[in-house]
Order: C-alpha cells, then structure tokens, then sequence
C-alpha cells in the first residue's frame, strides 16, 4: 500500500511528486537543500532490513559516530568515543564489541546498533520502517521494549509502519490505516480495534489468529473478488471490488477522509460502532 515510500518521503530520503510535508509548521518537500540540512537532523530513520542497513566496511564505532562528527555533535575521538558507549550501553550492546563489523552481529544485535546510530543525533522524530519484521519473534519484544524505553528517555514521537496488527497495537497510541496508497481509517489505538468503521478494517483484525480456542469464530469472514492493481487502481473506492458491502457509488466516486467523532474514515458507508 506503500508505507515504506510514505515514511521516506516523509523525512525526504524520496521527493514527493505532489503535495506538502509538513514538519513544526514548515513544508520539508518545499524547502531548499540549505535549509533542508537545518532540520534534516530532527528526523531519523530505522530501516527493515538490519543486515542491509549497516555498512559492512565500517565497525560499530564507525558507524554509530559518523553522525556524531557529521554534524560536529562531540569533539576529539576521546568524547566521540566516550558518547559511542553510552549508545551501545543504552542499547544493550557490550562495549568491548566496539570494533566489531556488522557480519559478527546477529539480526537483532545489528538492529540494535541501527537504533543507536539513530538516536546519537537526539532527534525528535524517528521513522521505524517494519524495525522487528525481519528478527526472530522471540527477538521481536526485546527490540520492541527497547524502542518504548528510549521513546519515555528521549521524549521521541515514532512513525512506526508494520503490517503485524499485535505489534501496532503494542507500540501505537494513535492509528493510521493504508490500502493501496490511501488512508482507510485513522482512530486512536484503543477505539480502532474495539470499533473498526472502514471494512477493510474490519475484515485485517478479523484476520488476527486468535490463541484461545474459545474465541475463534469458525464462520470468520473471508474476503473475495479481484485483487485491485496498485499500478492500475479501480475507479472510485480502491476497496471496492473486494468489500462486501459496495454499492454503485463507491465504484464511480473515491470516498474523501472525514471526520467521525474524533476519528477519521474515508468510506460512502462506515460501518456502525455497535
């Protein structure tokens, strides 16, 4: 649906091709590269893939202080160094593994490093990218209550994309749901999952295995029809050909994102919270 191309056009790693960035009030998509670098070190990214994300030549002292220098955050090795640790302490990595290279590190360890090369700078937005998707699920928890304790310490407001709904649920306090590079739905965490309004809502946690037995509903509801193209998208509603509830006009006219009592939705006919 394209959350990855979003989070990266949001912090400018992408030129958007239309509309604005807006970040404290200012349009980052309109701003010059000059005035661009000011605030460019405000945002941060935490990339998927931890075994792509580092660069294999450089060891994690390298790594976690290239923005340090960078931007002229410490001065002399003996500071840069001093700082260096107090990352890695922070984010459990020992610090006589200093000058270890990215290939000696297990997934989880390489994500650890990521996320200390993306706090060094104290920005105030960081974009985790699926941060957990490619670890192990037994790994998954301790990055995810990592990334909560440095958020308390650091005062960091995260734009956090995944696909895996217990995650979201875990790490969000406020949601956005996407579907073919539209917003469906955006709730507070709480109220999406008591009271989805968007069917495409609906039917992704109704897809969330259940453990107890008890719970498991065994008429669960499946969706059918076409898969819709994202490089040739339906008319009207994107959703359309494959939700249940359709009528002609969400096949003629896309659905705008509106106001639903503090919430947002963007279908011709929102399912009740009931």
């Amino acid at each position: 649906c394209g959350k990855s191309t979003l989070g990266r056009t949001l912090i400018r790693l992408l030129l958007p091709t239309s509309g604005k960035v807006l970040f404290e009030g200012e349009d980052l998509a309109a701003m010059t590269p000059q005035k661009f670098a000011e605030v460019r070190r405000q945002m941060q990214i935490i990339f998927q893939d931890p075994y792509a994300s580092l660069n294999p030549r450089m060891n994690v002292y390298e790594i976690i202080s290239e923005p340090l220098i960078t931007y002229g955050i410490t001065k002399g090795k003996a500071e840069t160094e001093k700082r260096v640790n107090e990352l890695m302490k922070e984010v459990g990595i020992p610090a006589e593994f200093i000058n270890r290279y990215p290939h000696q590190f297990s997934g989880g360890q390489r994500q650890r490093i990521g996320i200390a090369r993306s706090i060094a700078l104290n920005p105030k937005l960081i974009v985790c990218d699926e941060p957990v998707s490619a670890l192990d699920v037994s790994i998954q928890s301790q990055v995810l209550n990592l990334l909560k304790d440095l958020q308390e310490q650091y005062h960091l407001t995260y734009l956090f994309i995944s696909h895996d709904l217990s995650v979201v649920k875990f790490i969000s306090d406020r949601i956005i749901v996407m579907f073919l590079g539209k917003i469906c739905e955006e709730a507070a965490t709480e109220e999406l999952f008591a009271h989805p309004l968007h069917p495409y809502t609906h039917f992704l946690l109704d897809a969330i295995p259940k453990a107890d037995p008890h719970q498991r509903n065994s008429k669960a509801e499946l969706l059918t029809g076409e898969i819709p193209s994202p490089v040739n998208p339906p008319s009207g509603c994107r959703f359309h050909t494959r939700c249940p509830f359709a009528r002609d006009i969400c096949k003629t006219e896309e659905p705008v994102l509106k106001d639903a009592g503090g919430r947002k939705v963007a279908c011709h006919f929102p399912m009740t919270q009931t």
